[in-house]
């Protein structure tokens, strides 16, 4: 049965045990208008979910089952995979450790299995460490290429940032950045437009205003600051003008923003990692999101991290992960 039929089928992972994603899951899941939206699927060790519940001193009404083949999505409860609890004993509050990566990554997998079955048609996730994800064993650069491995994809993927009605994407990701320059290329810029100027498609703008920045300061300032905006970034642009897209620039990245934030484009492609994301988390950090884009299902999180500092006081908010939530029910939903 597809989305458009009947209510979205989301799977939720509660992240890094060891930081604030399990708190952030069980609010996000206790919510009864978020299970009114979506039939809700919980995948975490029941240790998680339990620790989960008593940081957020919110109690879930669960449906457990131990395989995909096995799971029943019921009113007013919350299915939930259980994962096996990891083979190094509980992950420490408060620090990266294999148990607490083992656990996230185990998650992502499953959610993947899941969408691939069409058990979920969509996934959103509470905040994940990297350095935990690497320590467990992850060899992709993040989890968006662990994730696009585990659907066996190929093609151009990338990070969507969102805060309020404001996209971002990116030509690069997390690199060094004395590599970026070189990675800066015509298919790579192209690839980050068209991968945000669809997902805008998909998520209801039907003409998504896109502006690409420049990589170096002032765009360049006219070749004196470097020639990538003249050699590939500009003729790419004009390309894909020449395509039908709505898109501008190279613009000087210390003024795109601002006239991003005005209203005046649905989308900036930025080059590289912190040039959008210092912007957008100055913009709004606690609501923010992170869409994963080029899979087959929306996939996304809140742009906040793990949290480690709060974990276990349950203090944390949960703004970003219901924006994520509410992205992925809007998108799942017009599949």
């Amino acid at each position: 049965m597809s989305a458009g039929s009947r209510k979205p089928r989301l799977a939720v992972l509660a992240g890094d045990p060891a930081g604030v994603g399990p708190e952030m899951a069980v609010k996000l899941l206790a919510r009864q208008q978020n299970q009114q939206a979506a039939d809700l699927l919980l995948i975490a060790p029941a240790s998680v979910l339990a620790g989960g519940e008593r940081f957020a001193a919110t109690p879930l009404e669960t449906l457990p089952a131990q395989s995909l083949d096995t799971l029943r999505f019921a009113p007013g409860r919350i299915a939930h995979w259980v994962q096996p609890e990891p083979a190094g004993g509980p992950a420490p509050l408060g620090a990266c450790s294999v148990p607490a990566g083992a656990v996230a990554l185990q998650g992502l997998a499953w959610a993947a299995e899941a969408a691939q079955r069409g058990v979920v048609d969509g996934i959103v996730y509470a905040p994940l460490n990297k350095h935990s994800l690497r320590l467990a064993g992850m060899a992709e650069e993040d989890e968006l290429r662990f994730l696009q491995a585990c659907f066996s994809g190929r093609g151009f993927v990338c990070e969507f940032n969102i805060t309020g009605a404001l996209w971002t994407s990116r030509v690069t990701s997390h690199v060094p950045l004395r590599e970026v320059a070189d990675l800066v290329t015509p298919q790579s810029v192209s690839d980050g437009v068209r991968i945000i100027d669809t997902a805008l498609k998909r998520a209801g703008i039907a003409r998504p205003r896109i502006a690409i920045s420049g990589l170096n300061p002032h765009a360049g300032d006219g070749g004196s600051i470097g020639r990538e905006e003249i050699e590939v970034i500009a003729p790419t642009v004009e390309a894909l003008k020449r395509e039908g897209l709505e898109v501008s620039g190279p613009w000087s990245p210390d003024i795109v923003f601002i006239a991003a934030r005005r209203g005046d484009f649905d989308a900036v492609v930025s080059m590289y990692h912190d040039q959008g994301q210092i912007a957008m988390k100055l913009m709004g950090f606690e609501s923010g999101v992170t869409l994963q884009g080029g899979l087959p299902v929306p996939v996304a999180t809140s742009a906040s991290g793990s949290a480690f500092d709060i974990a276990g006081r349950g203090i944390a908010r949960v703004d970003g992960l219901q924006a994520a939530f509410d992205l992925c029910v809007r998108m799942a939903g017009a599949a």
